[in-house]
């Protein structure tokens, strides 16, 4: 029923002009403010919508992952622009720069945006 329909994500921020900065500046994606005043992301093949919540309370699940070709690298720049990648020692346990290569999933980082929301690089295979 739905498998031709066109597909968009949405999640929230406390400060559009903050997330805005953040998306354009440190992960250099153009980011702009449409006419309704949502963040749009202009990602090759996936749209991306941002608003505004003046209660918004960050997921606790990742809402946005990125594919990239060489984790190392992409964790390495992202770090000198001071993105703090997230450690665990659960079943996802990362090892010290964030970085997680189990037996169990890809290999992938995750990382917060300024209003907490929780992204991810994930190595193409």
């Amino acid at each position: 029923m739905l498998t031709n329909s066109k597909a968009f994500t949405t999640y929230s921020t406390n400060n559009i002009d903050r997330s805005k900065e953040f998306y354009n500046n440190i992960l250099g994606i153009k980011a702009k403010k449409n006419k309704m005043g949502l963040l749009e992301l202009e990602l090759k093949n996936c749209q991306v919508l941002i608003y505004l919540k003046e209660d918004h309370k960050p997921a606790d699940f990742t809402v946005l992952n990125f594919i990239v070709h060489n984790i190392e690298e992409e964790v390495s720049l992202l770090t000198k622009k001071g993105i703090q990648f997230e450690t665990y020692e659960n079943e996802l346990k990362t090892d010290s720069r964030g970085i997680h290569k189990g037996d169990v999933g890809p290999v992938i980082a995750w990382f917060k945006d300024p209003a907490g929301n929780i992204l991810s690089l994930i190595e193409e295979i």
